[in-house]
């Protein structure tokens, strides 16, 4: 009898630190899965924001030269009205 109360007196504790060892091992596991497709979420995010980016700045340049272009005529049109006056 005292040696299968020896037995579980040894045995249970091992057991029980194994299985938390083995949780702990799984649990880190899951977490870098998770972190991986955070990082990788992220990265798809940056990506799109800086092609968003480069189009706002090619439609910024294409307002800006459109702007230019109208102020120009603007300037025309007021010397000619100014030149009937």
């Amino acid at each position: 009898m005292s040696e299968n109360v020896f037995f579980a007196a040894f045995f249970f504790p091992a057991a029980a630190a194994v299985i938390i060892f083995f949780m702990k091992y799984v649990s880190a596991i899951l977490q870098a899965r998770v972190r991986l497709g955070q990082d990788e979420a992220y990265r798809a995010v940056a990506t799109q924001a800086a092609a968003a980016q480069a189009q706002t700045v090619a439609a910024l340049a294409s307002v800006s030269a459109t702007l230019a272009e109208l102020q120009t005529r603007m300037g025309a049109l007021e010397k000619i009205l100014k030149e009937v006056e």
